[in-house]
């Protein structure tokens, strides 16, 4: 099992290098494609040499569709993407190609992430469900972090899903939701595969996040548009009854940080949260 992953990039390159690094180490087949809107921060002074990723500096009108350009491009038979200050943690893509392998029924599989600070410290952890169509239309949040999503390639082969490119922010949203339509054959899973860096930013947070939040909750029914409580309170009660509510035992975890990037660093979490407090908006 080949694995081609795509990270979208521009004026990245502390973070980038995290990135790849946390790709190149997995032990697998992975093809790591990287497609650069042309980056002047000096990204390009070691990207397009470095033998780890397939590097391609072109310009995009945005995020979604330098990852469309990416998997068109990729070779893998299980796809995934992953942004710049995203990272696998150790043995990721063994495990995801495990469970693909035992569950050839999926075709997309939503695993858990790590959340992070700037410095690589233990935030929280996010664990999946599967999305339901109702609520990633009118939550504003999802179900998952796309960094620990990973598909088979019919998904855009011979189904043709890729991202919708009109949107800046909310695409994954609306991926999702086109997901479900199609009726695509969906499982999650509780194991660790990513990291996400809560760096105290994000594109989710800004003016066009609340555009594109409102263009697809205008596709909702009416109801779910007039009570998203609705759809937010089976969201948590779900949650509740997978677990997600209840304690975690002491765990570790390893990434690649700024200030040592050449190796990764071992972070021991005594009292693991799935509390995001800086999110607190997440559900």
């Amino acid at each position: 099992m080949r694995f081609g992953i795509v990270t979208p990039s521009f004026r990245n390159s502390a973070w980038l290098r995290l990135c790849v690094a946390s790709v190149a180490d997995q032990g697998v087949d992975v093809e790591h494609i990287v497609q650069d809107a042309g980056s002047d921060d000096g990204t390009l002074d070691w990207l397009t040499r470095d033998p780890r990723v397939l590097a391609f500096v072109e310009k995009d009108s945005g995020m979604y569709d330098a990852i469309n350009r990416g998997l068109r491009r990729t070779t893998g038979d299980v796809l995934a993407y992953l942004n710049c200050d995203e990272q696998y943690l150790p043995g990721a893509l063994a495990a995801v190609g495990r469970i693909f392998e035992e569950r050839p029924d999926i075709e997309v599989l939503f695993a858990g992430a790590v959340v992070v600070d700037a410095g690589g410290r233990y935030l929280c952890h996010r664990m999946p469900l599967v999305p339901l169509k109702h609520h990633s239309l009118v939550s504003g949040n999802l179900s998952f972090l796309t960094c620990a999503t990973f598909f088979r390639r019919p998904i855009i082969g011979s189904r043709g899903l890729f991202f919708d490119e009109t949107f800046r922010v909310a695409g994954d949203a609306a991926w999702v939701v086109r997901l479900i339509d199609a009726g695509v054959r969906m499982a999650a899973v509780p194991t660790l595969t990513s990291a996400f860096t809560d760096a105290g930013g994000n594109l989710g947070l800004g003016p066009g996040a609340a555009t594109e939040a409102a263009r697809l909750r205008a596709t909702a029914p009416a109801w779910a548009r007039t009570a998203p409580w609705l759809s937010v309170a089976h969201h948590r009660l779900r949650r509740l009854l997978a677990g997600h509510y209840g304690r975690l035992a002491p765990f570790s975890y390893s990434i690649y940080c700024r200030d040592r990037p050449e190796r990764r660093s071992l972070f021991h979490v005594d009292r693991p949260t799935f509390r995001w407090t800086r999110r607190p908006t997440l559900p």
